[in-house]
């Protein structure tokens, strides 16, 4: 069973058979279904069925000569809602399975974001038409958890959270100037980096480190689209699931200035979810992107 399945509300271990009837009843019964060709004009397709509000299970496969569906593989979903960022995209396919990676670099972040693509069908139609490059889209992240806990926020007046958000947008643009080969946003972020680096070193001795760090975002263990973050949570919902009646948590967190959705498993979450805390944990990252032209 897939791992992330616990997040979306499976949590008890499914049998191989069991499994196979929510696949079936997910290709019979979908909430959602799509249909397109790729460039070696294979006919592909996508069955999706929510188990609770935008979470549930995507079954993906291609049809044979015979326009039978031939199963290849399945994953449990969360589509977010919003748009997290609008930076360049690139997409490359999985080597195992038709199934792609998106790389988003956004200077906010600090790091190269790899993602599991959502939408790929829209993706590959796009591709077999050969409109590649596109211009002008955005991208909608979420992410799915089987482990997190709740963290009170840090304690900051009004005047301190402006500068703070002040201190980021203009780390944010020395960033972009960097990347463009500024040679003095590079040695003003040089810099920087060291000041803060002196200031933890000094106050990390008497202070916890989760009252110094606000928020971070971190690539965990060896697949690449998992991560480790910490940020603040601007919206929160608890649904359940349709088929077990399991409880979830769906989340919106601003993490480094970008925000996403998460939904975890009530069972996985330690903690009391409500608007103005932080959120921590282990999320594989998920993402839609969204073309204009569709």
């Amino acid at each position: 069973m897939h791992k992330y399945m616990r997040a979306i509300g499976f949590s008890d271990q499914i049998s191989r058979e069991k499994l196979k009837e929510i696949i079936t009843d997910c290709i019979m019964n979908p909430s959602t279904r799509m249909y397109t060709t790729n460039k070696e004009d294979v006919m592909l397709g996508e069955f999706c069925k929510d188990f609770a509000e935008n979470i549930g299970i995507s079954v993906c496969g291609e049809f044979d000569d015979a326009s039978h569906f031939v199963y290849e593989y399945y994953y449990p979903y969360l589509r977010g809602m919003g748009v997290s960022s609008t930076e360049d995209i690139s997409v490359e396919r999985h080597a195992a399975k038709e199934s792609y990676a998106g790389v988003c670099d956004d200077a906010k972040l600090g790091i190269t974001l790899i993602f599991y693509l959502q939408n790929m069908m829209d993706y590959v139609k796009i591709q077999a038409e050969e409109r590649l490059p596109m211009k002008g889209t955005s991208l909608t992240l979420s992410g799915l958890s089987v482990n997190g806990q709740i963290m009170l926020p840090i304690l900051m007046d009004e005047n301190q959270k402006k500068k703070s958000r002040k201190e980021s947008k203009n780390r944010s643009s020395l960033i972009a100037k960097a990347r463009q080969g500024d040679e003095n946003a590079l040695e003003t972020l040089t810099l920087e980096d060291m000041d803060i680096y002196t200031s933890i070193s000094k106050r990390i001795q008497n202070e916890d480190v989760y009252s110094l760090v606000d928020s971070y975002f971190m690539p965990y263990g060896v697949e690449c689209d998992q991560y480790s973050v910490l940020g603040e949570i601007t919206a929160c919902r608890a649904v359940t699931n349709k088929l077990t009646g399991e409880k979830l948590h769906v989340m919106t967190v601003v993490c480094n200035d970008v925000s996403f959705d998460v939904c975890i498993n009530e069972k996985d979450l330690f903690g009391e979810p409500e608007v103005g805390r932080r959120f921590k944990g282990i999320v594989w990252m998920q993402g839609m992107i969204n073309f204009p032209e569709l």
